[in-house]
Formats: C-alpha cells, sequence, structure tokens
C-alpha cells in the first residue's frame, strides 16, 4: 500500500533549526578569512573601527542567539523553575542582533546621504522608534513554556506582537533602502570605476532588503494561516485504499520559531560589512610607466595627484580631485592611486644625473 505520510510540525520545526544552523556554520567558516582581514587591518586591539566593532557584535550576538534558541529547543533536561529564568534570553539576543544589522544599515545611509544633520536625526529616530517596538512586541508578555524537558518562550499576544515587530523592521528596512537609494541615484560618476560601485551599493541595498523582508513576510504569513487553510486541525495520511484523520501539531507554532529567520539575518548584515570591505582593498594601484627623461617625468608628477583626506577607512571615501564636494560623499572610500615608475635607464647609461623638477 503506497502512502504519502505527512511529517508533523514539530518534527518540521527541528530540520528547519538543524538546517538553519548548518547554513550558519558554513558561512562562519567561509567568512573566517573575511574577519582574520578586519582584525589585520586595525591599527590595534584596543582601537577598533566603527565597521569592525559592528561586523564583531553581529557575528557573535547572531551566534548567541542561535546556541540560546536550538539549545532551550532540543534539550531535555529543564523544568518550570530553571525555563522560567532562560526562556527570555533568546528573544532578548534576538531584539540585540536586529538593533546592531538595523544600526548597519543606518550607519550605511547615513554616510551614503553625505552625513547631513537633518538625515542623521531622522534615522536616530527611525532607530528609536524601531528599537522601542521591537523591545516591546518581543520581551513584553512573554512566559516559559516546557514540553517534554525542553524550554521555548511563548507570547501571550503572539499575533498583534508579530504584526508590530515585523511591521516596525521592514518599514525601517524600507526607509534605509529608499534613502540611500535616493542619494546614490543622484551622483554623477566621473569614472566607471566610481559607477561600478554605486551599482554595487544600490545592488546590496535591494538584497538585503528583500532578503530580509521575505524572511518576514515568511515567518508571519505562514505562521498565521488560518486554520481553515490547515486543515481544520487534521492531517491527512493518503493511501490508494484509505484517508483517514490524525491529530494535527500546531504548524504556525513550529514554523514561527524557527531560527532559519536569526541565520538569514546574520549572512546577509555581515555580507554588507564584508562588501564594503573588500571594494576598500579591491582599490588596485594603477602603474604608469613613463618612458621619457625623468626631468620632464618627475616634472609631471604634480599634475597627476591631488590632497586627500581620509576618513574612516571602511565607511567613507575619497573623492577625486577634480570631484565637486557636493556631488559625491558616499560611505566608501574611492580613490585611484597610480605608483609612477619613471624609466630613466637611457638618461642614466649617458651619464645625467636627477635635477629638480622644471618649473613653468
Amino acid at each position: 500500500m503506497l502512502q504519502l505520510l505527512v511529517i508533523d510540525s514539530e518534527t518540521s520545526e527541528k530540520y528547519l533549526r538543524i538546517a538553519s544552523v548548518s547554513i550558519a556554520l558554513y558561512d562562519y567558516i567561509l567568512t573566517l578569512p573575511a574577519e582574520w582581514r578586519f582584525y589585520r587591518s586595525q591599527s590595534s586591539i584596543f582601537h577598533l573601527n566603527l565597521a569592525c566593532i559592528l561586523f564583531i557584535a553581529m557575528r557573535y550576538v547572531s551566534v548567541a542567539v542561535l546556541l540560546l534558541s536550538n539549545y532551550g529547543f532540543f534539550a531535555t533536561g529543564f523544568t518550570d523553575e530553571t525555563c522560567k529564568h532562560y526562556h527570555i534570553l533568546a528573544p532578548v539576543f534576538k531584539v540585540i542582533q536586529i538593533m546592531i544589522s538595523q544600526a548597519i544599515l543606518g550607519v550605511r545611509t547615513f554616510n551614503i546621504a553625505k552625513r547631513g544633520k537633518r538625515v542623521g536625526i531622522s534615522l536616530l529616530l527611525l532607530y528609536a522608534v524601531s528599537t522601542v517596538l521591537e523591545w516591546f512586541t518581543n520581551v513584553v508578555d512573554r512566559y516559559p513554556v516546557t514540553t517534554d524537558g525542553n524550554c521555548i518562550s511563548g507570547s501571550a499576544s503572539k499575533t498583534i506582537a508579530a504584526w508590530f515587530y515585523y511591521l516596525a523592521a521592514m518599514m525601517y528596512d524600507l526607509a534605509m533602502l529608499a534613502i540611500s537609494t535616493t542619494y546614490l541615484l543622484r551622483y554623477s560618476p566621473l569614472s566607471s570605476r566610481l559607477e561600478q560601485l554605486i551599482r554595487v551599493l544600490i545592488y546590496d541595498g535591494i538584497g538585503f532588503f528583500l532578503a530580509l523582508t521575505g524572511k518576514y513576510a515568511l515567518l508571519f504569513f505562514v505562521g498565521h494561516l488560518p486554520k481553515s487553510t490547515l486543515s481544520q486541525g487534521r492531517t491527512y495520511l493518503i493511501s490508494s485504499f484509505i484517508t483517514r484523520p490524525v491529530p494535527r501539531l500546531s504548524l504556525q507554532e513550529g514554523i514561527i520559531r524557527a531560527s532559519l529567520g536569526y541565520a538569514v539575518t546574520w549572512i546577509m548584515s555581515q555580507r554588507i560589512l564584508i562588501h564594503l570591505r573588500e571594494m576598500k582593498e579591491s582599490r588596485r594601484l594603477e602603474n604608469v610607466v613613463l618612458a621619457r627623461p625623468a626631468r620632464n617625468a618627475l616634472s609631471g608628477l604634480h599634475s597627476h595627484f591631488g590632497s586627500k583626506s581620509p576618513i574612516d577607512a571602511d565607511f567613507a571615501h575619497t573623492t577625486p580631485r577634480n570631484l565637486n564636494p557636493n556631488d559625491v560623499e558616499m560611505d566608501i572610500r574611492v580613490c585611484v592611486e597610480r605608483t609612477v615608475m619613471v624609466d630613466c635607464m637611457a638618461e642614466s647609461e649617458n651619464g645625467s644625473s636627477y635635477g629638480k623638477p622644471a618649473g613653468k
């Protein structure tokens, strides 16, 4: 007899949790070289720049929330008393992870928007409102749930809290995407390299928004399907001869607590910082070989270089010399450096020596 077995929601959630931990572990190992490059680029362990601090915070707070959430779910030794103190840890670290992710977006948007005072105040207000809503919806009215020795956190107002949480997170991400994209589209790049940088920043922002918004939508709408959609409390075993109902476990409870969302937030947030770091490292020196007398070559060096004012290495940029400062002030340092190698073999063989650069 051929039967199609339907896996219950508890087993499905276990698979989702194991999958999320596996994906996160794989990405962690994959990005270890990037983490090392972040550390190596710092002047001192006590003087970390903002990008490095955010990268470390996102990385290891995400590790903590995955461990806390999945340990509580898979454990078998919790009692009602111990679960009362443990169940709130995963929601707290979940909010901290979201705060760090939104801080990364906020700092990125602030720098792309030329660090304007009004934009900065607006971003701070948006961040504050979003943070308050996220803390309220994730921590208030929580209660411990113990089943077979495990420990998870339940919510007394699950539907309303989830609405406010996902709405606040999506609106913040949408605002950051709109502001950053608007400013990026205003720039008039003077080189193909700067144009490519702007394109990468736009794609990063759109990809981040789509990934996290898709995660929020999936967790909420699938987790709150009406009971009629979920077979009115019944799951069926279908065979060629018989169909009989069996008890259905709470599908929405299983999906809404899946830790896959933690892994998505972690991966997408740190990818933004890694891309910024890679764009800084990808600047290659343009080697210009001047095959002419050294005196004339040295006199031409002054026309190739302008003054540079370094800012934060990972969240700032340097515009070209002839670029209007009001046109581009992005979050990434973009500069083209030329290493000039002077071919003076011909003159040295003739016995001539270096002189002062010829004045015009």
